[in-house]
């Protein structure tokens, strides 16, 4: 299926991520995002959104968009309006999805009372987690719809896909110390 080629570069968030937080890189962007701001008396997003994370989450999927776009095996599996969007905007498009898809979740879990990085042992915890895994998809969808009209089912394989790999690549970042739990 085309649409999930489309997220391969995503995959640089995650390789280009686990080094900078493994070896604490970059400590001068650490900071939070919502700069320590709450609602309702809760914070915002918490100390775990950083700056640090948002350029490097958006760096990523461009970095990586270029970088396989030089690869025409690759390349010529995007559909035809990506593929003539260009790399550049491809990856664009999924770095800030990635990085602007993960907020409002923050948003709602913080609201909820629920610590970064924790779970709720509940239904409505799972579903939180599940989602997590894959809060970005939505925003992946919104912004190409100037570029190319990904459907539903398309999304949807697109949104099951990811969270799968999603959770292997939480599993591996604990396992070399760049996680603090492995979901």
């Amino acid at each position: 299926m085309r649409a999930l080629w489309v997220f391969v570069p995503i995959l640089g968030s995650p390789l280009l991520h686990a080094p900078v937080l493994r070896f604490d890189l970059l400590r001068f962007l650490k900071r939070p995002l919502d700069g320590g701001r709450t609602f309702r008396g809760k914070r915002l997003l918490g100390d775990n959104k950083t700056w640090r994370g948002a350029l490097v989450m958006t760096s990523g999927p461009i970095a990586a968009a270029l970088l396989l776009s030089l690869w025409p095996w690759y390349w010529s599996k995007l559909p035809d309006e990506v593929r003539d969007a260009g790399p550049l905007v491809l990856g664009v498009v999924l770095g800030l999805a990635n990085t602007l898809g993960e907020l409002p979740n923050s948003f709602f879990k913080r609201q909820l009372g629920i610590a970064p990085g924790a779970q709720r042992r509940s239904l409505s915890g799972i579903l939180i987690s599940i989602y997590d895994q894959a809060d970005f998809v939505p925003f992946v969808w919104l912004f190409l719809l100037p570029v190319w009209r990904m459907t539903l089912a398309q999304a949807a394989i697109a949104f099951g896909v990811v969270t799968a790999v999603h959770l292997a690549i939480n599993v591996i970042g604990y396992a070399i110390g760049a996680r603090t739990a492995p979901i």
